[in-house]
């Protein structure tokens, strides 16, 4: 129920296109009805009256049959539009809703989801509710206030056609989809489960298909995608026959009434309380009116699904954001610097990543980080950029603890160039843009020529329009980490991180990377992390981290007299053993 809850809450803002919808839906629902009932009145009216010879007014009646046909029509019309309005507007909404809530999640509370699964929750799972508002939501209201207003038709000619359609209504819209439901439930939940598996199964074995050949595994990973098709396709199955059965037993109400109505009236028409022509109108009233209860029982089968997908996305955005923002965020000077005392950080396992981390980050200075993997390098960056909680210690920014700045702000002061930077699917244009939107066509031209990257891109057909292909895969690892350096430049923030920027590149990609960072760096604190130790040389300072603690700091110089860490890092880069 409290899921339903939120449901509604959610829908509130498009109220008034699902009133409308509804609206419209009802009115065609009894103009529908009407049409029928009216029109088998007027017919048996017709009848008799030419067997008889007695003189009728068709006029009004044929009116009536004609406005209706005309009100059907152009309310199942207006019906579509109008609910496909709200279905498109309200879909809009809750993708807008969902980014805005996982937003402030990432990277640190999404590393445990994969990306398979969080597109099915973003995508399928949201397209799920728009079952729960227009198929579900939009029908039981419509249902209830026709069924009403039918029932109150009824009772005026008999109050036994009346009770006996009542019934049929309930057993037909109230039971019948009860039960549905009930059957439906663990089925339905388990197809929203199993898609998501699938989902993140495809874009998993797509993802990492070079892998899965390079080490035979292809086939593992397709056995595992058939059984959880099957698996899927089971399901589905199931529902799909209740889904049957339901619409066969709404079927056997809707002809049942009829009977029940003729078995009723022909008493009366005998009697002389009632007419032929009412008897027959009341009968066909009877059997259209299912239509009002028709799309239950498909919908309360989906139920067990939507709220499935609702639970998967509440459970992603009622995560608690790693980083908790304060209520009134302190102003942020342009350029600041930075210190770290005492810092400490661990992930949860109880072992400390970071522990006692003393540095002092100023103005202009350059600071190499350097370590074996897993020293707690890549996590000192997360606590600067925000991305975590630091568990001890403190962060001091511009004279002020780092968690009194709003995290959108500190972020302004940073720009990174990663090991891994990322691409979207759109054009070199749009991917550089990311860092300052609103930059000129000669600010972004300037920045891709520092960074070594503007010829290579004014040789393509499309120059900066040219497409970046899913996370960059039409370009060179080189041209990627130049297109990244470029966007760090356009940022033009004071503050540069540099995250393994040229890892894996061969000697020459490297050789343009490197200049282009030594024109980054010019005028800006840098913190530096590299594994390359050729790429910290010049550094002000380099802090060697080992098991999250610092061991030494110094210059290159200064480290290579000591002996210690850092000498042996650097031997074993670059002195090769004797033959």
């Amino acid at each position: 129920m409290r899921d339903v809850c939120r449901l509604l809450k959610l829908a509130w803002p498009y109220r008034a296109w699902l009133v409308a919808a509804l609206g419209l839906s009802l009115v065609t629902l009894l103009a529908n009805v009407g049409l029928l009932a009216l029109s088998g009145w007027f017919i048996a009216a017709m009848a008799l009256a030419g067997i008889s010879g007695i003189p009728i007014n068709y006029h009004y009646p044929a009116a009536g049959i004609r406005a209706l046909a005309i009100l059907r029509t152009l309310g199942r019309y207006a019906e579509r539009v109008v609910s496909h309005q709200a279905s498109l507007r309200l879909l809009a909404g809750l993708r807008v809703w969902i980014f805005r809530r996982v937003e402030p999640l990432a990277p640190a509370r999404l590393e445990g989801y994969a990306s398979g699964d969080l597109l099915s929750r973003i995508r399928a799972d949201i397209d799920c509710l728009d079952t729960f508002y227009l198929r579900l939501l939009a029908p039981v209201l419509t249902a209830l206030f026709a069924c009403l207003l039918f029932i109150l038709f009824l009772w005026h000619f008999s109050f036994a056609v009346a009770l006996a359609t009542a019934l049929l209504l309930l057993l037909a819209g109230g039971f019948l989809p009860l039960a549905v439901h009930l059957l439906g439930r663990k089925p339905g939940a388990r197809v929203t489960r199993t898609s998501s598996e699938l989902r993140t199964a495809v874009v998993d074995g797509l993802r990492g298909m070079e892998e899965l050949l390079a080490y035979d595994a292809a086939g593992r990973q397709k056995e595992r995608v058939e059984e959880l098709n099957r698996r899927l396709l089971a399901d589905q199955a199931r529902l799909a026959g209740l889904a049957g059965i339901s619409a066969g037993g709404v079927g056997l109400c809707s002809g049942l009434a009829l009977w029940l109505s003729l078995v009723i009236s022909i008493p009366l028409v005998r009697a002389g309380s009632m007419s032929g022509p009412q008897m027959v109108m009341l009968g066909l009233f009877c059997q259209a009116a299912f239509e009002a209860v028709l799309p239950l029982p498909p919908a309360f089968l989906l139920l067990g699904q939507t709220l499935a997908a609702a639970r998967r996305i509440f459970s992603l955005v009622d995560e608690p954001p790693a980083v908790s923002e304060p209520q009134k965020p302190s102003p942020l000077p342009a350029n600041a610097a930075i210190s770290l005392r005492g810092v400490g950080f661990s992930y949860g396992d109880g072992v400390a990543t970071l522990e006692g981390i003393d540095l002092e980050l100023s103005p202009g200075r350059k600071v190499a980080v350097v370590g074996v993997s897993g020293a707690g390098k890549s996590t000192l960056l997360a606590l600067l950029l925000r991305f975590r909680e630091y568990d001890s210690g403190s962060i001091i920014l511009a004279g002020r603890e780092i968690r009194e700045y709003d995290g959108e702000d500190v972020r302004r002061l940073l720009a990174v160039a990663g090991q891994q930077p990322f691409l979207f699917n759109a054009t070199l244009r749009e991917n550089l843009l990311i860092a300052r939107p609103g930059a000129v066509e000669e600010e972004m031209v300037a920045a891709a020529r520092m960074a070594g990257i503007h010829d290579e891109i004014a040789a393509l057909a499309q120059g900066y329009d040219t497409p970046a292909g899913e996370g960059g895969v039409k370009l060179s690892g080189g041209q990627v980490r130049r297109l990244a350096i470029a966007r760090a430049i356009l940022k033009n923030a004071p503050i540069l991180i540099l995250d393994e920027a040229t890892s894996s590149l061969d000697t020459e990609s490297e050789r343009i990377v490197q200049a282009a960072l030594e024109k980054l760096m010019q005028g800006r604190t840098t913190i530096c992390i590299a594994h390359r130790l050729s790429t910290v040389q010049r550094a002000d300072l380099i802090v060697v981290l080992d098991k999250g603690r610092i061991v030494e700091t110094g210059t290159h110089a200064e480290l290579l007299r000591s002996g210690r860490v850092y000498t042996k890092l650097y031997e074993l880069q670059f002195e090769q053993p004797a033959a």
